[in-house]
C-alpha cells in the first residue's frame, strides 16, 4: 500500500466543475513532492458551501490503484 498526503483549497466557484461532473480528473502535488492525478468523483463528498478545503490522505495499492481518500485536517 502507498500513502500520499496533500492539501486542497478550491473556492465554491472552482469546485462547480467537479460537482457537476465536468472535470474528470484533478492533479495535485503531494507533500512528498509527487504529482498525483485522481478521479474528481472521489472529491465530491468533501465539497461544502465554501468550496473544497483541507488536508487529505490518499491510499493506493502497490499498482497505484485508488483504495481510499480521507480528510485529515
Amino acid at each position: 500500500m502507498r500513502i500520499y498526503t496533500f492539501r486542497l483549497h478550491f473556492s465554491a466557484e472552482q469546485v462547480l466543475a467537479i460537482y457537476r461532473g465536468d472535470a474528470q480528473r484533478v492533479s495535485v502535488l503531494s507533500e512528498q513532492g509527487l504529482r498525483i492525478e485522481l478521479q474528481a468523483q472521489h472529491l465530491r463528498r468533501f465539497i461544502g458551501h465554501s468550496g473544497l478545503h483541507g488536508r487529505f490522505r490518499l491510499r493506493t495499492d502497490d499498482n497505484h490503484r485508488f483504495l481510499d481518500l480521507e480528510r485529515i485536517g
